[in-house]
């Protein structure tokens, strides 16, 4: 599939500079590009389906962390602490 970009003359001209300094091409550098923002767009909508999903089971089942909890487990781990895993409960 073909593609045409109209590309900006300062864009073109930071392209090719950055292709140069990397030994590439300005058409594999804006190639790169574009894989890259891909990876990232798709990891970004996983990540909200994944959230979407978990909040759907949370609501269904009533049961949640409180995140002052969730927080404090996670300040003891970052400091090397032994902390227990809060556990799911019913909300209110």
């Amino acid at each position: 599939m073909a593609v045409s970009l109209r590309i900006p003359e300062q864009v073109k001209r930071r392209v090719e500079k950055q292709a140069g300094a990397s030994a590439t091409t300005a058409h594999a550098f804006m190639l790169e590009a574009i894989r890259e923002k891909l990876l990232i767009e798709e990891a970004k909508a996983s990540f909200h389906a994944e959230a979407k999903r978990r909040l759907a089971r949370m609501k269904k089942s009533g049961k949640a962390i409180p995140a002052g909890e969730v927080f404090d487990y996670l300040r003891d781990r970052a400091q090397g602490i032994q902390a227990a895993r809060p556990k799911a409960r019913k909300t209110p």
